[in-house]
């Protein structure tokens, strides 16, 4: 399969980029999750999709393979949409589809809102947050659901500011285990991503954890302008998501043309949680 790699000029640095194959098939800009996170998991999952048309993924500005500036000015979601303007200028994707996983459904959803840019055909929304406060609600249902003794640690944690515990991690983890990812032992590919993160990024934007946002984006709400989207849209995300199906679907109901997929057996990671039913979904929705 051919494979391309390179840097791009961003404001802020250079972010690094990789093109899978050359089908004739309109190209697919993967916007991974984070913030500060990498491309590899999404890449494990959808290189498969290269045979029929090219595949990008790239690191965005902080993480991963790209350059890591040290200016916290640079971690604001406006950066980011310009970050992915010029992705898009540089590689010459007039035409494309985007999918954005976790944080980079915010991303896609800003990006398609606020700049209303051409040439997008169609968006996938996988395990999305669009209302940090839906998210939280949501996280904290799931909160409910756990030990009480793993919510006392996590209570007290939050409450006195040490959060970065070991006893805070250990509760932490078992609330990633039931929501974000059920495969017991992680995929290796994950544990590497997870080196190459910034947690200085993730922090500032979102916060200590999934479930306790702090950062920039504690107040973002896209739902009041959702019916703007005017491109095809798929939400998806899986059954035990920390993004709730209840909520995913509620987005999908103010989209005008989207359809709404739940995968039974996954929570935030479906795409290697159910790779096969995950890439059935995603690529039926593309060739339709």
């Amino acid at each position: 399969m051919r494979q391309k790699e390179g840097y791009i000029e961003v404001p802020g640095g250079k972010v690094w980029y990789c093109s899978l194959g050359e089908g004739g098939g309109t190209p697919l800009l993967v916007l991974h999750g984070g913030p500060g996170n990498t491309h590899d998991p999404l890449k494990a999952a959808l290189h498969v999709l290269a045979a029929e048309r090219p595949v990008i993924f790239y690191d965005q500005l902080g993480g991963g393979n790209s350059d890591r500036p040290e200016d916290p000015s640079l971690w604001r979601t406006e950066r980011f949409m310009d970050e992915l303007v010029c992705v898009r200028e540089a590689l010459g994707l007039d035409e494309v589809h985007l999918l954005g996983h976790s944080w980079g459904t915010m991303l896609a959803a800003s990006y398609l809102i606020e700049r209303k840019p051409a040439g997008v055909r169609s968006v996938i929304f996988s395990s999305p947050c669009l209302s940090a406060a839906r998210w939280k609600e949501d996280a904290d249902r799931f909160l409910a659901q756990l030990p009480e003794e793993v919510q006392a640690v996590i209570a007290r944690s939050e409450e006195q500011g040490t959060t970065d515990s070991d006893d805070y991690r250990e509760a932490m983890d078992e609330y990633y285990r039931r929501h974000v990812c059920r495969i017991d032992p992680k995929p290796a590919v994950m544990l590497e991503s997870r080196k190459k993160a910034n947690k200085d990024i993730y922090m500032s934007m979102w916060g200590p954890s999934e479930f306790c946002p702090t950062g920039s984006l504690k107040t973002y709400d896209v739902t009041p302008r959702l019916h703007e989207i005017n491109v095809w849209s798929l939400f998806l995300c899986g059954r035990y998501d920390e993004a709730a199906p209840e909520s995913t679907f509620y987005y999908h109901s103010l989209v005008p043309h989207s359809d709404f997929h739940v995968l039974e057996n996954s929570s935030h990671v479906g795409y290697m949680e159910e790779p096969d039913e995950y890439i059935r979904i995603v690529r039926g929705f593309l060739t339709s």
